[in-house]
């Protein structure tokens, strides 16, 4: 121990500085924990994601079935009618998980 004690107060100063950086470090957890409505919106920018990749694979398995499925030069068969059905299943989707986590 220092004659003084300026060692020992310096100790306890840093000490108190690590704590407040600590406690800062906490709360901005717990407040990011409690903001329910960024949390909800980070969910559905996640889930709207997902869908629009989900859709991009759909449409790219339902081009690749319909070159297959061409039936000559005048005539396509029904793929563009599928394709149609699933861009609208895609969109509906959407639209389901929009409006679901506005309720």
């Amino acid at each position: 121990m220092t004659g003084n004690g300026t060692g020992d107060t310096e100790a306890l100063r840093e000490e108190i500085r690590r704590t407040r950086v600590e406690l800062g470090e906490t709360m901005e957890a717990l407040a990011a924990k409690a903001d329910v409505k960024k949390r909800l919106k980070s969910s559905a920018d996640q889930a709207r994601e997902r869908v629009r990749e989900q859709a991009a694979v759909t449409v790219a398995r339902v081009r690749a079935q319909a070159g297959l499925h061409q039936q000559g030069p005048g005539r396509q068969g029904p793929a563009p009618f599928i394709a149609l059905a699933a861009g609208a299943v895609a969109a509906a989707v959407v639209l389901m998980i929009i409006r679901g986590r506005r309720a």
